[in-house]
This record gives structure tokens, sequence and C-alpha cells, in this order.
């Protein structure tokens, strides 16, 4: 056998296919003994990049640019939607006074970023999406154990009776078989949806591999995180088994007395799967909370703060701008309203879109790839703040000029799905006036609102049903009348509120008891928001900071 041909032989120049490589061609993708080298790079010596064979692969393939060629990309530029400019790109006329960044920068970045994703993909989600799966499918194995000793159990109680009861215990019989395969079809179903999404999660698992190998700058710099997507994680199946309960014989009422089955018409239990508050992990609140660091926005007044990502926050204060900052404090990114007024109020959507509220045109609009798109626009009533939802619905607070009224909104897309606004003695919920309504979802869809009018926080469930008011507590300590400005939930269904009177954090349980109170020298605290570690994000209104606060562990 040709030792050269062995997996165990030593790497041989492609060229003479002898001697032994020390060099390769990191363009041509070739190996290159000394002698050839020479050959190898006679055409055009810029055309190559030759370096140690042990260090191949490891020159980046920058984009060549379309204009100057054989010239290469080396820089983004950042007034033209990060379009890849040459040198000589950023000396023509139609980049003049442009914002540059490096190229390398940007991949690195992006680098890490895809190395986060890949690893909660691998370690966090996936895993989640398999103990779904494994959850669902022990529960179509045992459906039918269930069902038998069901059946089993009819069986023996019919056993006692007449012949002439033979026809109810028949009929019974296969109203047990419809239910039985109603649920398994409901169990199979979502079984095959959650399989289909764990191929999806393998698929970008593979190619986020690709990219983490690849020196092709374009697909790395062109990621785009699926983390969102993947991180809202489908509702928690779970079927409960019917029961019989058997009644003593009575032959004039045998169809009604022979048993029931209960529930005949339940719907399947519900509830949700999170990545952030897994069943084994309860996040508790610290002793005493830490303040960890405090950016500075450069707003005469900061009015709302959202998350980005774990990373990135978005701000907005009394201008047109709104900002966008590192976690060090860094300015990231800057958009200026339209129609150059003041934005109510801030959010995020799930796939990362800035969305904010325009109450002189009555708008609620998004932000994509540096377009501004109207959302919704309201007639009559003006919008004042909004929240998205799990379902990545829009829940809107506004008010009526000149009738005073306030509600709450539920958007899907474009389209008013409900409305919330009166109690069940068709008393208003909120108070009738055009302040700020921050508002939240929590995580078991109740809806929060801060009505700072009403010194109450407003909590109803899904269906627009109140579920109670909080109206402040003894403990804090200034004890001046609760007046509630921001207001967020956490990954333990916690709900944070800003009372400015008393420059002070109520944090409250899902069920509106108070559980403590975050003061940490916080003045005329405003608009609210955590990221997905329960980190707490405060703004600081007259002095224009935000400050990041550990609550929890």
């Amino acid at each position: 056998m040709d030792p050269r041909s062995s997996t165990q032989d030593v790497h041989r120049c492609d060229l003479c296919k002898t001697a032994i490589a020390q060099s390769y061609c990191d363009f041509c993708h070739v190996n290159l003994c000394k002698p050839c080298l020479r050959e190898h790079i006679s055409d055009e010596y810029e055309t190559h990049k030759i370096v140690r064979f042990q260090d191949r692969k490891s020159t980046l393939i920058y984009p060549k640019c379309k204009l100057h060629t054989p010239k290469t990309c080396e820089l983004q530029c950042k007034n033209c939607d990060n379009i890849f400019v040459c040198s000589s790109c950023t000396a023509s006329e139609q980049h003049r006074g442009h914002i540059f960044v490096e190229v390398l920068e940007v991949y690195e970045a992006k680098k890490e970023v895809i190395e986060k994703d890949a690893e909660k993909l691998q370690n966090l989600i996936s895993p989640k999406y398999e103990e779904i799966a494994l959850e669902l499918d022990n529960q179509i194995t045992n459906l039918d154990g269930g069902y038998e000793k069901l059946t089993s159990e009819i069986s023996n109680q019919g056993e006692q009776w007449h012949r002439e009861i033979d026809i109810i215990i028949n009929k019974m019989k296969t109203e047990i078989g419809e239910i039985k395969e109603k649920y398994k079809d409901l169990l199979q179903k979502h079984f095959e949806e959650i399989k289909q999404i764990q191929c999806l999660i393998d698929k970008t698992l593979l190619d986020m591999s690709e990219i983490k190998k690849s020196r092709e700058v374009t697909p790395t710099i062109e990621y785009s995180s699926k983390i969102r997507e993947f991180s809202k994680l489908p509702y928690k199946v779970k079927v409960p088994l019917a029961t019989f309960i058997p009644h003593l014989i009575d032959r004039e009422q045998l169809e009604s007395l022979f048993g029931q089955m209960t529930p005949l018409s339940s719907a399947t239990e519900e509830s949700v799967w999170s990545i952030n508050q897994p069943n084994t992990s309860v996040r508790e609140l610290l002793d005493k909370p830490e303040l960890v660091a405090t950016i500075k926005t450069g707003y005469g007044s900061v009015l709302n703060v959202t998350c980005l990502n774990e990373d990135k926050i978005w701000t907005s204060g009394l201008t047109k701008e709104m900002k966008c900052f590192n976690i060090n404090g860094s300015l990231h990114q800057t958009n200026t309203i339209k129609s150059g007024e003041l934005p109510r109020d801030l959010a995020i959507d799930s796939y990362g879109n800035l969305l904010y509220i325009d109450d002189t045109l009555n708008t609620v609009n998004k932000i994509k790839n540096g377009q501004t798109n109207k959302l919704i626009r309201v007639k009559i009533w003006v919008p004042v703040n909004v929240c998205v939802t799990s379902a990545d619905n829009l829940l809107v607070t506004m008010y009526r000029n000149f009738i005073a009224q306030s509600k709450v909104v539920r958007y899907s897309g474009s389209s008013e799905k409900q409305t919330i606004q009166f109690d069940d003695e068709s008393k208003p919920l909120y108070s009738e006036n055009k302040e700020m309504k921050y508002i939240s979802e929590n995580r078991n869809h109740d809806i929060c609102v801060a009505d700072c009018r009403a010194s109450a926080v407003v909590v109803v469930n899904q269906d627009g049903k109140l579920r109670w008011r909080y109206t402040g507590h003894l403990a804090v300590a200034n004890i001046k009348t609760f007046k509630p400005f921001g207001i967020t939930t956490d990954s333990q269904s916690r709900i944070l509120t800003a009372d400015r009177n008393n420059n002070c954090i109520h944090i409250l349980d899902q069920n509106g008891q108070f559980l403590r109170h975050i003061d940490n020298c916080l003045n005329d605290p405003w608009g609210l928001c955590v990221d997905n570690n329960d980190n707490l994000f405060v703004c600081e209104c007259y002095n224009g900071n935000v400050k990041k606060i550990k609550y929890s562990k």
C-alpha cells in the first residue's frame, strides 16, 4: 500500500505530490513545499495568501469590492446600511463624512453571538424540547393502559346489572373510545409539532456549526439569531383521564344512574413551558439588592427603557430621539421619530424590532432594518403605553379626548381583538385621564397596569376580569401616597412597579401580595424593564440615568 495514500501519512505538496508541505495558500487551499512555492505564486503574488502549514485556514476571506477590483472590503459604512466598502470607497464623494466600522470587529462580535446562541440552543432550549417530547411520548404510551383500566371498571359494574342495560354499557364504551381517540390525536399532533421544531433546532445548530467553522465573512455577519423564535416554548399539554362514578341499581333510572364519566367535555389541561423559569430553578429575592451599573443616557429626562437582549437596552426621553445603549453605557444606535415629536412609550417585539407610540399621530409604529412602518392607527382614542405579549400580540393603554375614558386594547397585528374597560359592575377599571398607564403581561397571562392617577396597580386576567388592585404598603419607608409609574414582570411571575413618590420599587407576587421594596438611592424612578436574567433597569426621570439592579439570586 502506498504510504502517501494512508490516513496516517504526513501532508504532501499538492503540486509535486511527493515533498512534505511546509506552507499553505489560504486563498487557493493548496498545500505547498518550498520548491513549489515560487511556481504557485508566479502569476500574481497579491492573489495568494501564503502562511505556515500549521497556520492554514486562519485567514479571513473578505468580500471583494464591486467598484474597485481587486481590492477587498475591510470596512462597513454605518451611514449606508452597513454596506461593505474598501479603502478607495471611503475616500470617494459618495461616502464623504460617513462613519466606518472595521469588518473584523463586526465579524468577531457576531462570532461571539453565534457561540452564545449555539450554546443556549444546545444546552438550554434543545434539552427543554427533548423534555417536552419525552413527556408527550410517555402520555401517549400510558394512554391505552389508563383507558383499558377505565373500560374494565365499567365492564365490572355492568356484569352486576341485568341484561336490559347492556345497551347502556355499549353506549358508554363507545363514548370512552371516542374520548380516547380524540385525546390521543391531540397528543400525537402536539408530539409531531414538537418533533418538527426539534428538527428545525438541529438544523439551526448544524448551520451554526458550519458558520463557526467558516471563514466567510458575509454569512457570519448576515447571521440572524433565532433564539427569540425558539425561546417561545409551546403550551404544555396534559390530557386528564376521565373517571367512572358508579351508582346503586335503580331500574327506573337505568341510564342516568348507571354512572357517568368525568370530564366528558373537558378541554386539555394547559400550562406554559418556560425556558427562563425551569422547574428546577427558582430565583429568590436578595436580602439586599445590588446596584450593578449606571448608564448615563444624555437625556434631560429619561422616561422609558426596554431590553433588546441581554447586552443592549433602548431608551427614550423628552426628545425625538430613541437611543440604544450597550450595557457598558456606550451608545450603540440612535433612531429619530419621523414626525419629530416625542416617543410616548417603547417596546421590543419577539423579532427584536423596536416599537414606539407616536401620540401626535395616534399610531403605534415599528422600526425594522432602519425603516419605520405604521402598525396601528387609532381614531378618536389616543395610545399611551404599549407592551408585547408572549403570543406576540400588543396590549395598548389609551384614553379618549374630551370624554374622560381609559381602556386597554389587545391587537393581533393591526386587528383589534379585545377591549378591557369595565368590571363586572360596569364600573371603569382604570382612572379616566390621559396620564401614563404603563402596562405589562405576567407569565400567567394576567394584564398589569400601573394607574398613577388612581394610586393603584390594576390586574385583570387574560379575559379582562378584575383579579385584584394594589394600593401600596406601609413597609415603604417614606409612607407617602403610592404613585406607580413603570411596571414590569419577571421570570417568577413577580410584578415590579416604580413608586415615584417614595423613590422605590415595590415587588409583588402574582396575587398582589407585597414582598419587599428596592430603594438603592433611586431618584424619581419612572420606566422599568427586566432582562432574561431578571436584572432590573430603572429610569431615573430627571437626572437622565438608567440604573441596572440585581435583586434576585
